[in-house]
């Protein structure tokens, strides 16, 4: 049997030999290798917050006495952190033991006339296994790309939530906010509850459209459904109106505002699903008990990660950032990969006036934006900005420049975020 080291390098290596299977296919593999599922199944897309959603939705059902297997992509450190069973990621043995029940079968889709499994495909496949042996009552899914084409959509969700939706994989999904969201929209199945975020009026016309046509039940989560949102300290505290409740002083433990938004989604998702065992005082210890990395975490003190890598989600960032009461000065650590909107995102970041000091690095994947790339941008504004080969020398540049009340921000891609979070991990490792 492989190695977990072994496995992981003929996963990452996929991409070079494998083509994407139809949906249709991936659900003749899926039926192959783990049959049909008993468990009630949550799906998940949109631009940003999957993850997020995914975590409070976990959170909830935890809270409400159930197990729950989550999928999602992508991972900061390891590749394990895509499937877990609760919060607990699977483990090494267990990852290779149902990597050679997916490799075996892989070698052998020819015979059936089909692709091997793409990265994204042979990794659903190994979560569905792993899934299927531990039986978890709920399991949540996020898609990878888009939707209607994604590997997830092979399966019949009990219920579908689709949070914002902006501009990001253009080259895949379209160059408006209509086409994108026709791709999300492809989760929808017939007659299956849609939970999603009311916030652009192209978006919310597609979807809703969409779902008429599946007679699928739609709930809309917009501002109005928000109120009294207040950030104290590092926590915020809201109100929210949903269909069934009206729910005064939900907390969470963050100080991202954009998470308001998502974690409103889990709880009309979650209501939804007409389970008596989901109750609101679940719900709301549930919020409060979610964890979801790198998203405005404070890794250490004054040392924020945020996985802000599109124009929105930097959006969203600056939102929060100006909230945060600063006694000191920002400081800002950016990498982004190519196939995002860097320009822009520079661009925001740069004219919102927030940081006093910026480290620049190129990222540790053939996908990153180059330091040349970068700094062509970058020279097009006053700020003081230094340039890095690699996030640990940038990192550490900050750090020895940075005042006690001074706060570190992280952000512009979650390749950068494992990064730095992998190099915390080894510094603190070496202290012991």
């Amino acid at each position: 049997m492989a190695s977990y080291k072994e496995a992981e390098k003929y996963i990452l290596e996929i991409p070079k030999f494998a083509g994407k299977n139809t949906i249709e296919d991936t659900g003749r593999l899926l039926t192959l290798l783990a049959g049909s599922m008993e468990s009630r199944i949550i799906h998940v897309a949109g631009t940003n917050g999957k993850g997020s959603v995914c975590a409070y939705l976990r959170g909830i059902l935890m809270e409400s006495g159930y197990t729950v297997g989550l999928f999602t992509s992508p991972h900061l450190e390891t590749m394990r952190e895509r499937i877990c069973l609760g919060e607990e990621k699977i483990s090494k043995e267990k990852f290779t033991e149902i990597f050679e029940k997916v490799k075996d079968k892989a070698v052998h889709a020819k015979k059936m006339g089909l692709s091997h499994p793409s990265f994204f495909e042979f990794l659903f496949l190994m979560a569905m296994i792993y899934f299927k042996e531990k039986n978890p009552d709920y399991i949540i899914l996020e898609t990878g790309l888009g939707g209607r084409l994604d590997a997830t959509n092979c399966i019949k969700p009990d219920i579908c939530v689709i949070t914002e939706i902006g501009y990001d994989h253009m080259q895949y999904l379209g160059n408006t906010i209509r086409e994108i969201a026709a791709e999300k929209a492809g989760i929808i199945k017939p007659g299956v509850p849609v939970v999603f975020v009311d916030k652009r009026t192209e978006s919310t016309e597609v979807l809703t459209e969409y779902a008429k046509k599946m007679v699928s039940p739609v709930v809309k989560i917009g501002k109005d459904n928000i109120l009294n949102v207040n950030i104290n300290n590092k926590n915020i505290d809201f109100s929210l109106r949903t269909g069934y409740y009206n729910y005064v002083s939900l907390f969470l433990k963050t100080r991202a505002l954009y998470q308001v938004e998502n974690a409103s989604l889990a709880v009309a998702a979650a209501e939804r699903l007409e389970d008596e065992q989901i109750t609101p005082e679940a719900i709301r210890k549930g919020l409060w008990e979610a964890k979801w990395p790198g998203r405005m975490e404070e890794a250490l003190p004054g040392i924020v990660l945020d996985g802000a890598h599109n124009e929105d989600g930097i959006d969203a960032f600056l939102n929060t950032v100006k909230e945060d009461a600063c006694k000191g000065e920002r400081l800002l650590l950016f990498g982004v990969v190519m196939d995002k909107q860097y320009q822009m995102m520079i661009s925001q970041i740069a004219r919102s006036g927030f940081f006093a000091r910026m480290a620049v690095t190129a990222l540790e994947t053939d996908r990153s934006v180059s330091l040349n790339q970068l700094k062509a941008v970058w020279s097009q504004y006053k700020i003081p900005c230094s340039f890095f080969e690699n996030a640990e020398e940038a990192y550490n540049y900050l750090k020895e420049n940075k005042g006690r009340e001074d706060i570190i921000y992280v952000v512009g891609s979650l390749y950068l975020i494992g990064q730095i979070k992998s190099f915390m991990r080894r510094i603190q490792d070496d202290r012991f």
